[in-house]
């Protein structure tokens, strides 16, 4: 049996998981909101005192939302430490692994299917080429995947906590903005869910009905339903500049890997948005770099649909620590 985890700031998922040739095969999953527990001990408790399963867990990889530094998490955006050695001598694990949350998700990229994935740009894609992956939700991450004799090895990053370039009139007066409330502008102030709440703010003079929702945590869902109606002509551009944005540092990163093998966007924003970026302005961005046009336009872009790579990735890679 194999072990899965997917830690994030706002919501974890477990899985059990059974080996099989093609990808680990689901057996129970179960979701948790992250901050009704004290730690990923009691979340595991609570998961494993039910299970009816057989067998003991041969391996066990959790993906977690910030920096793995030997063997040892701190979380970002939950007051969390986890350490490898402690979960593995608790619940009797031998072979377990910690990853970056994007990291783990990048693990997944290999084992999904051509309908789990959205194609943005079929691209020339080189059978040698590395590629990427970016994915916003609650913060926005990015992962290389290293193409080492056919085969794609991830490697982490925290991307998401670099500096946000504006590349525009409308853009520089966003940040201006924005950095007189928080200084510094990461680029997960911008591509993140709090990020399009930070667009719909810079772009209303009045709040519309979509930023009025009792729980805050709705507000971006709202914004994005507002802009793909075209309820409201202020969402609509919210949303067109995170697009816009969103190309931009998938074009970057692009760039910075060399993803002759392609740009994978994942994250928990990008499938609903999907007609907003089908409509032309994430590519835009991310081929508008002179004099690397043609480059980024033979990469190929896909979005990831299935609603679950971070803990497919991370059940792929503890199949691999047997």
């Amino acid at each position: 049996m194999l072990l899965a985890a997917d830690v994030g700031g706002t919501t974890t998922r477990l899985g059990l998981f059974r080996r099989e040739p093609d990808r680990p095969l689901p057996i129970r999953t179960a979701r948790f909101a992250s901050l009704d527990h004290d730690g990923m001990a009691a979340m595991l408790d609570e998961f494993l005192a039910p299970s009816n399963e057989t067998g003991p867990i041969e391996s066990a990889c959790f993906g977690v939302a910030g920096p793995v530094l030997e063997g040892t998490a701190r979380l970002t955006n939950v007051p969390w430490t986890i350490e490898a050695a402690e979960i593995g001598s608790r619940f009797g694990i031998a072979r377990i692994a910690l990853l970056n949350d994007l990291e783990a998700m990048a693990y997944s990229v290999s084992a999904l299917g051509q309908d789990e994935l959205a194609t943005l740009q079929e691209g020339e894609p080189l059978g040698s080429g590395s590629a990427a992956l970016i994915a916003a939700g609650t913060g926005l991450g990015e992962a290389l995947l290293h193409n080492q004799d056919g085969h794609f090895v991830p490697a982490a990053s925290e991307a998401g906590h670099a500096d946000f370039a504006a590349r525009t009139p409308r853009e520089l007066d966003f940040v201006r903005d924005l950095s007189e409330s928080l200084g510094r502008v990461r680029l997960e102030d911008v591509l993140s869910g709090s990020g399009l709440v930070n667009l719909y703010c810079f772009v209303h003079d009045e709040p519309c009905v979509a930023g009025t929702a009792e729980n805050p945590d709705d507000v971006p869902a709202q914004i994005t339903t507002s802009a793909l109606a075209g309820d409201c002509r202020a969402c609509v551009e919210a949303l067109e500049m995170f697009v816009s944005a969103y190309g931009a540092e998938a074009g970057n990163l692009a760039l910075r890997s060399t993803a002759t093998g392609g740009i994978y966007v994942g994250g928990g924003i990008a499938p609903q948005i999907l007609p907003a970026l089908e409509s032309g302005g994430f590519l835009e961005a991310f081929r508008n770099k002179p004099p690397m046009t043609d480059l980024l336009a033979a990469v190929p872009v896909a979005v990831i649909l299935h609603p679950q790579p971070g803990l497919l990735g991370a059940a792929v890679h503890a199949a691999e620590l047997l």
